[in-house]
């Protein structure tokens, strides 16, 4: 005996169920089922097995058509337990955004929201079944937060320099204040 699933009025997958079964669900002739084996969705009033649960009722309804389920790709699907799930790179995102922001005023560094942006869609995307999707969002993450990242650091560098720098000239010129005054000549 097969076990069917059938598509209700709603449009929506129901199943699975005996013919019996298919019965108290009060399933019409026009109902679209499909069982192992069938290539594609037929009619129940089709189906040798299911054509005797029309026997005995008669519909006074009108059909209404059916259409099959628009199959979407990526999902309703649960990820298979092969593929866990992508490192997202929100923590490391928000820092390499934040930090040199904050500690030396580089506004390149704002390019980590787009690493943000894509950070917060890897779990979305890998919940709803999308593991390609979420795998691009990981790996578009990581390749903003390491652009940052590096934006910051040579940034944080540059800073570090500049201070050398002052702070060499400055000692410098106060050499050469030492040779002004003990020639006559005062600055």
């Amino acid at each position: 005996m097969n076990r069917y699933f059938y598509i209700d009025s709603e449009g929506k997958q129901k199943g699975t169920f005996t013919p019996e079964e298919l019965k108290s669900e009060n399933i019409k002739k026009e109902t679209l089922v499909w069982t192992q084996g069938m290539s594609e969705w037929t009619r129940a009033a089709d189906i040798p097995e299911l054509s005797l649960l029309f026997e005995e009722s008669r519909d006074f309804y009108s059909p209404q058509p059916v259409t099959p389920p628009a199959v979407r790709p990526g999902y309703g699907s649960a990820p298979s337990p092969q593929q866990p799930m992508p490192k997202s790179w929100l923590i490391e995102s928000i820092l390499a955004t934040i930090l040199p922001f904050l500690l030396c005023s580089c506004i390149f560094s704002l390019l980590g929201i787009i690493g943000i942006v894509n950070a917060s869609k890897v779990e979305s995307l890998y919940l709803r079944g999308d593991y390609a999707g979420s795998l691009e969002a990981s790996n578009q993450a990581e390749k903003w937060t390491k652009i940052a990242m590096w934006i910051g650091i040579a940034w944080v560098i540059l800073w570090i320099v500049a201070v050398i720098l002052i702070i060499a000239f400055g000692v410098s010129m106060s050499g050469i204040t030492d040779v002004f005054s003990g020639s006559g000549y005062e600055i």
